[in-house]
């Protein structure tokens, strides 16, 4: 008998009884190319069914592993050979606006293959991960390998997490959710700070310039 689970987790219990390993394998594919897919719930509910007997926990791992980043390459050919176009034209259905996809590009060109590690961590940066590298051109080589990075580290933490916490995982879930909130808040206030002291370090060294 599978386990209840607990919160968010709980409507994904009948895809998940019926379809096992199958239904992680789909839904984690189909959230890492751009369909709005529950891909990070699914596989809690898989981890905390593993806990309970009902699943492999290696199996679970390995299969969203591949699927995460089989899809996340999907999107990356349809940003290569679709670039600006495609989300121009098909972006609004996977909540990509064309404002969402300049900033996000704009983010990508910045800091390169580290965040292509990082965005599978934040919630639409994870769905539009694959999409935004291709339109920006990053090699193929450079991204697989920092996209298999950020595969293993987000299949490793949330299916370990949830294996182990079990019918406790939403509590678990929530706090880490909250406590990331405040890092992504302080993070951006630092790079605030930081903005403002070269503005006005350069507007001191032109006063200098000016007053010479």
């Amino acid at each position: 008998m599978p386990p209840p689970l607990p919160g968010p987790l709980g409507p994904l219990a009948p895809l998940l009884g019926h379809y096992g390993y199958w239904a992680v394998g789909a839904v984690v594919f189909l959230e890492d190319f751009g369909v709005p897919a529950p891909g990070e719930t699914i596989l809690l509910a898989a981890g905390v069914y593993a806990g309970a007997g009902e699943l492999n926990i290696v199996a679970v791992a390995v299969i969203a592993f591949a699927a995460a980043v089989l899809g996340d390459n999907v999107g990356y050919v349809i940003g290569r050979t679709g670039g600006r176009a495609f989300v121009e034209r098909w972006g609004k259905y996977i909540l990509l606006t064309p404002k969402r996809f300049e900033a996000a590009e704009a983010f990508f060109r910045r800091h390169g293959g580290k965040i292509v590690t990082v965005a599978r961590f934040v919630e639409g940066l994870r769905q539009a991960n694959g999409i935004i590298a291709g339109t920006t051109g990053m090699p193929w080589p450079r991204f697989l390998a920092f996209n298999a990075l950020g595969a293993a580290l987000w299949v490793g933490l949330w299916s370990s997490l949830a294996y182990l916490a079990g019918s406790h995982i939403t509590a678990v879930y929530d706090e880490i959710v909250r406590y990331q909130r405040y890092v992504l808040i302080a993070a951006g206030l630092l790079v605030a700070a930081l903005v403002v002291r070269h503005l006005v370090r350069r507007r001191r060294a032109r006063r200098n310039d000016a007053g010479q």
